[in-house]
């Protein structure tokens, strides 16, 4: 402006080639009153000063003016030379004005300038990047004698529109062509490699870049670190890191982002500590790779001083940063710190929003997350289907039906009835909040089901019992030539072993083998469990061994596995194993630990470890452990030592616990114990036709005939119906299932004449019916009839019809298996020389050669 005011003051401020100076000068500083200024009083309208004003406005982003600009300049009568109709043409790429852009390449054409290199390359970019590649590959092609720079501009316009596979192909066209590729060309095809995650290639570009002497160049390095981290090689990313001299801010942010990318979050946060031990100083995406590490990590206290970073960075109240800070002390379940920093946002967009209910979601701060949903619906915010999936695992946790219905309902009338997420989520959803039957409509309704889709309803049908529902969607699914997962294999291992179905449970092991998820831990944890709940613990114990790395899961399956197979020792011994190897139990552990002691009999080994539950292992008893100590001590008969422990309990014994002294009264006869328990249970769970029936039958051992006969009349009064007995057999990949009396059976005939001939080969090996164990006011010989067509019994008999001789009989049962069933198995298995496995709801019986493998102990 000095030099400006001595142009003046001698008189050279109408020399044109000055003026044409001070336009430029005044352009490239952003101070486009002045240059304007000179432009309009200039007395003959000059090309060149046009020409420089056009080019400041397009350069500095101002392309709404650069634009009229140029609108005036061709009222004025003044023809575009080949320097302004690039800066024009820049303008309208960026306004994405398509029909002032092919104006301007009419004028091209029409003076003569399609030839000029630099127009041509403008037109190229214009085109591609305002949706006519087309037109743009065509305009390159006309292009007759090509520089790199031409080459240069299609590849960015590829690269732009995710059109990695025609770069790679317009790459080699230039390499074939003889041309040779600069710095620049390199970095977009690295740029491109990284979008293909194509690590061949992007080897290739490296070559290229070492041969041709670029290795050095910044900007192609730290393309190449930033390929190699997302592509998943971290070694080569680091190696091409360490090549650079002086790492710059851009080289930094991409080898901690490609860290975090690969969740090495602590190789990410040591080189975050180089960095500022080297002086340079972080930036919001450096400190945002940071909060994703401590996130990760659960580093609470290095968040916190990250966030304290940001404070003083002035960058505190940034939307992008404070969503990272959410996220991050919500992952560090400091729910608390993640409320505050969204309430002090000064502006929430719906993206701040998503993770603040994400952030209760996952810290199953469910029914405040379903509160700040209906806020930020109140301040018309909108939602996408991120916040539609996330408020729908909250109501999944909260199974609130009603609320279900009303998201699903929004998702209508908003459009994303279709959308892949919010149906799966909504599969998800209905299906937890026990309502499978909506769970199928919506994914019937779905045109584009997915895996996603089938292993929600597949895990919607099991958890509601609906195993066989559960298999047939399964096949549906291969049918579709929908290859499995692990996760939907994990959920039909599960829905075999609640239907004890052994056989489609090794079909389910056959395709984990076929699709190779054996590594899986999901996979070989269900493993485990289907088999052990399936009656093999051969099976589950060899699924076991071949999980890679055990985790506490694992180890609890197969030490309640054992337990439940009445291997009490063997599942100490697996415990003891489990300590050896540093793997420290949980809750559920001990809960099975306990049962291994109980189920064998092993009181003075169960007192030690429940004990010493708070010195050994750092854990308070809980209710479920505290039961089992109970039950533990009523079979073995110590009635007083477990009232004891009921009334040391630090809490207000549950239904398990009572439910655990209801059954050590009956077994030990003990009426007043029973009345009690019974009478707790009664106020518990009134509803429950258990608690009645275990009571007469305590009433009936004593001969107390009036009592049992009182409690029948207390169960018409109220209401309660007896639970009926019902067993299940699985037969050629067919669950069957049986009641007591049942003749609805295709080969009902043939199993009941199996039963008669039973009988007569029972009695000739000593068995007497325990007629007193059966409570209805009949004849003996009544109850005898009866006592013979209890569901177990039927399906053993039909069993014994339906498999090939030798193979063993599996059968579950929804109650405790009675006396007289377990007398008559244990018979039965010596007859015929099989072994017969019964699952009832305490536990496992092998019956082999006439003996059963609890003990008879249960």
């Amino acid at each position: 402006m000095e030099i400006h005011a001595n142009v003046i003051k001698f008189g050279l401020s109408q020399d044109l080639k000055i003026r044409n100076y001070l336009v430029n000068l005044y352009s490239k500083c952003q101070l486009f009153g002045y240059a304007r200024k000179l432009v309009d009083r200039s007395t003959e309208p000059d090309l060149v000063s046009w020409s420089a004003l056009i080019s400041g406005y397009s350069q500095n982003g101002f392309c709404q003016e650069a634009i009229l600009a140029f609108y005036e300049m061709h009222l004025l009568g003044i023809k575009c030379n080949e320097f302004a109709f690039p800066s024009v043409l820049k303008a309208c790429t960026v306004t994405k004005d398509l029909v002032l852009g092919k104006q301007v390449h009419g004028i091209v054409v029409v003076t003569g300038f399609e030839s000029d290199e630099f127009i041509a390359n403008s037109l190229v970019v214009f085109y591609a990047k305002c949706g006519g590649l087309g037109d743009s590959r065509r305009l390159f092609d006309a292009i007759p004698d090509r520089s790199v720079v031409s080459w240069n501009a299609l590849f960015s316009c590829y690269m732009h529109r995710d059109m990695h596979g025609e770069a790679v192909c317009l790459f080699h066209d230039m390499v074939l062509s003889g041309m040779r590729p600069n710095e620049f060309s390199l970095s977009i095809m690295i740029n491109v490699c990284t979008g293909l995650e194509d690590s061949g290639q992007g080897r290739k570009i490296h070559g290229y870049l070492i041969k041709l002497g670029y290795d050095s160049d910044p900007f192609s390095a730290n393309a190449l670190v930033d390929m190699y981290a997302k592509v998943g090689i971290l070694e080569d990313a680091s190696s091409v890191f360490d090549e650079i001299a002086k790492p710059e801010i851009v080289s930094w942010n991409a080898i901690i982002a490609g860290c975090v990318l690969r969740e090495c979050h602590h190789r990410a946060l040591e080189l975050f500590r180089e960095m500022n031990k080297s002086g340079m100083c972080p930036n919001i995406f450096t400190l945002s790779s940071a909060l994703k590490a401590c996130a990760a990590m659960g580093l609470l206290e290095l968040g916190r001083q990250l966030h304290s970073s940001l404070i003083k960075m002035d960058i505190g109240s940034d939307s992008f940063m404070n969503v990272g800070l959410i996220d991050m002390y919500s992952k560090c379940n400091s729910v608390d710190d993640a409320r505050l920093v969204f309430k002090l946002m000064p502006e929430r967009d719906l993206i701040a929003w998503n993770a603040a209910i994400s952030g209760l979601s996952q810290n199953e701060e469910d029914g405040e997350a379903a509160s700040l949903f209906l806020l930020m619906h109140r301040e018309g915010v909108g939602f996408n289907q991120t916040t539609l999936s996330t408020i729908l695992k909250s109501i999944a946790a909260l199974q609130a039906n009603h609320i279900c219905r009303q998201i699903h309902a929004l998702s209508l009338k908003s459009g994303f009835e279709f959308d892949n997420y919010v149906v799966n989520s909504l599969i998800d959803a209905y299906g937890k909040c026990g309502h499978a039957e909506d769970a199928t409509r919506v994914f019937k309704e779905s045109p584009d089901v997915d895996l996603v889709s089938y292993t929600s309803l597949v895990t919607a049908y099991a958890q509601d019992g609906q195993g066989e529902e559960a298999l047939k969607l399964y096949l549906e699914m291969q049918d579709r030539g929908i290859k499995p997962d692990s996760f939907v294999c994990s959920s039909l291992l599960n829905t075999c072993a609640s239907l004890s179905a052994y056989e489609q449970g090794k079909q389910v092991h056959v395709h984990i083998l076929k699709f190779g998820f054996m590594s899986d831990i999901f996979a070989g944890n269900s493993l485990v469990n289907m088999y052990a709940k399936c009656g093999s613990i051969e099976d589950a114990n060899h699924a076991f061994s071949e999980i890679p790395e055990r985790g506490i899961v694992s180890w609890s399956a197969m030490i309640g596995g054992l337990a439940q197979h009445g291997y009490g020792k063997e599942a100490l011994q697996l415990f003891k194993q489990m300590l050896k190897d540093g793997v420290p139990p949980n809750h559920i552990t001990l809960v099975s630990v306990l049962c291994a002691c109980n189920h064998a009999g092993l009181v003075a080994e169960a007192k030690l470890y429940f004990n010493s539950m708070k010195i050994l292992f750092g854990m308070e008893p809980l209710q479920e452990h505290y039961a089992c100590m109970i039950d533990l001590l009523g079979r073995a008969g110590k009635l007083e030592e477990a009232m004891e422990l009921v009334n040391k309990m630090p809490f207000q014994a549950n239904a398990s616990v009572w439910g655990a002294l209801l059954g050590a009264a009956r077994i030990h006869k003990n009426v007043d114990l029973g009345e009690q328990a019974a009478g707790m249970l009664l106020d518990l769970e009134p509803e429950k036709s258990g608690t009645h029936v275990l009571l007469a039958n305590i009433y009936a051992s004593v001969g107390m005939w009036d009592n049992v006969a009182q409690v029948r009349r207390l169960m018409k009064e109220s209401n309660v119906k007896k639970e009926p007995g019902m067993s299940w057999l699985e037969v050629k990949d067919k669950v069957y299932t049986f009641t007591v009396g049942d003749r609805s059976h295709s080969r009902s005939k043939e199993i009941y004449a199996k039963l008669d001939e039973l009988s007569d080969l029972l009695n000739k090996a000593g068995y007497v019916p325990m007629v007193e164990i059966d409570l209805h006011d009949v004849e003996p010989s009544e109850k005898e009839q009866l006592l013979y067509h209890h569901s177990e019994k039927l399906a053993v008999a039909f069993g014994l019809i339906a498999t090939p001789p030798g193979a063993p009989i599996r059968v579950k049962k929804n109650l405790r298996v009675c006396l007289d069933c377990h007398t008559v198995l244990k018979f039965i298995s010596k007859i015929v020389s099989r072994e017969i496995i019964v699952r009832d709801t305490n536990r496992f019986h092998h019956f082999r050669d006439g003996l059963c493998s609890c003990g008879d102990y249960w």
